[in-house]
């Protein structure tokens, strides 16, 4: 720990370090499915809990990573100077991996946090950092000063927040947006209750407050209409092709044990938001 930085976090925030360590570990690797120097860069130069590393289900996570990086980059052939919005951000490095060099981007999440990755990111003319809740839709301003459309991405964040001021913010951004994609991940009732009893063996303070094994009726309820919607473990087919076995492996045998309870989720807002000139081209 000698030497290290401290990061000032809320017991929330702290959770970013999941997500990194388990990037890190994966970059580590003598063939890793993703590369991601700066997460080696932040967990060589920040004191993180071990509680907070990702020893545990670290390839799930990873796993999570790169179908959010697929989808991006799917959003982004389609509309290459789009924005793409990250809610909660934490720590993330999708922009790294997935920049086009002609895309827009805006990395959101508390001040707290956003604090701590202005010592490892900069804003450019491309990319902008924003110190907001995401429950707060005033960020919707900053974001509509950006090209549309718009690709809102919210990973491993939405579990720990107010299901219904979850589902408010949603509908603001549908009306508010209303070309653009959402997308974020939902976990089942099963694996609320062991995510629960992993937080009181290892201390963590943090624990998800709600559950969703229905995604389509949670995206109706949200003001959303789902477009996809697929288990952790069961990644797009051209995506499962290209991940070693020892990660095919791993994802069969977990997917009897979290499967559908823990689903990758893509939305729309619904065609009735947009002018009738619009509907047509929608895809």
């Amino acid at each position: 720990m000698s030497g290290k930085q401290h990061a000032d976090l809320g017991d929330i925030q702290e959770t970013l370090f999941v997500p990194v360590t388990a990037r890190a570990a994966e970059t580590r690797r003598r063939r890793p499915v993703l590369r991601d120097p700066k997460a080696v860069e932040i967990v060589e130069s920040v004191q993180i809990k071990a509680v907070y590393t990702a020893n545990w289900g670290g390839f799930t996570i990873v796993t999570r990573t790169l179908i959010f990086d697929e989808w991006v980059r799917a959003f982004l052939g389609e509309h290459p100077a789009g924005t793409v919005v990250e809610l909660g951000t934490g720590l993330n490095t999708r922009f790294e991996r997935v920049d086009n060099g002609t895309c827009h981007w805006i990395d959101l999440d508390l001040p707290d946090t956003i604090e701590v990755r202005r010592r490892f990111f900069t804003d450019t003319g491309r990319r902008r950092m924003v110190a907001a809740s995401v429950l707060d839709p005033q960020w919707h301003d900053v974001v509509a000063g950006f090209p549309g459309p718009h690709f809102f991405i919210c990973e491993g964040v939405l579990v720990y927040l107010d299901e219904e001021k979850v589902k408010s913010v949603l509908r603001e951004t549908a009306r508010r947006f209303p070309s653009s994609r959402i997308a974020f991940d939902l976990c089942g009732r099963r694996l609320l209750e062991q995510q629960h009893q992993m937080a009181d063996r290892r201390g963590m303070a943090a624990k998800w407050a709600w559950a969703c094994d229905d995604p389509g009726a949670f995206g109706a309820s949200a003001g959303l209409e789902l477009l996809s919607s697929l288990p952790v473990t069961r990644p797009p087919a051209r995506l499962r092709r290209e991940l070693p076995l020892r990660y095919r492996a791993r994802l069969r045998l977990a997917d009897p044990v979290i499967g559908k309870t823990f689903t990758l989720n893509r939305f729309r807002p619904p065609t009735g938001n947009l002018p009738p000139a619009c509907r047509a081209d929608r895809r």
